[in-house]
C-alpha cells in the first residue's frame, strides 16, 4: 500500500515531501524522516483558512492548500474507495 505523500514549505523557503498519517477538514498529521528518526508533526488551518501550518522542533511547516481543497480531497478520496470496494 503507498502512503500518500506532501510537500511541504519550511520557515526557509525549502520543500519537504512528508507522508500523511492522518487527514482531516481540523488536521493533517504528517511525519518526517524514517525508522526511529522520524518526528510527527500536527499541521493545522491557518486563520483565514487558506493553508495548514504546524511546528517541529522549533521549525515551521506550511501545506499550502485550503480547508476547502483538502475537504475535496477527502470526498475524492472517500468516493475512490466506495467504488473500488469489493461488495460480499
Amino acid at each position: 500500500m503507498d502512503n500518500e505523500k506532501i510537500a511541504v514549505e519550511t520557515e526557509n523557503g525549502k520543500t519537504l515531501e512528508v507522508v500523511v498519517v492522518s487527514k482531516s477538514a481540523d488536521a493533517i498529521w504528517v511525519v518526517l524522516g524514517e525508522g526511529v528518526h522520524n518526528v510527527k508533526c500536527k499541521l493545522v488551518p491557518t486563520n483565514n483558512g487558506m493553508a495548514y501550518a504546524g511546528s517541529v522542533m522549533g521549525r515551521e511547516l506550511v501545506y499550502e492548500r485550503s480547508v476547502k481543497q483538502v475537504k475535496a480531497d477527502i470526498a475524492r478520496h472517500h468516493q475512490e474507495l466506495a467504488t473500488y470496494r469489493p461488495r460480499g
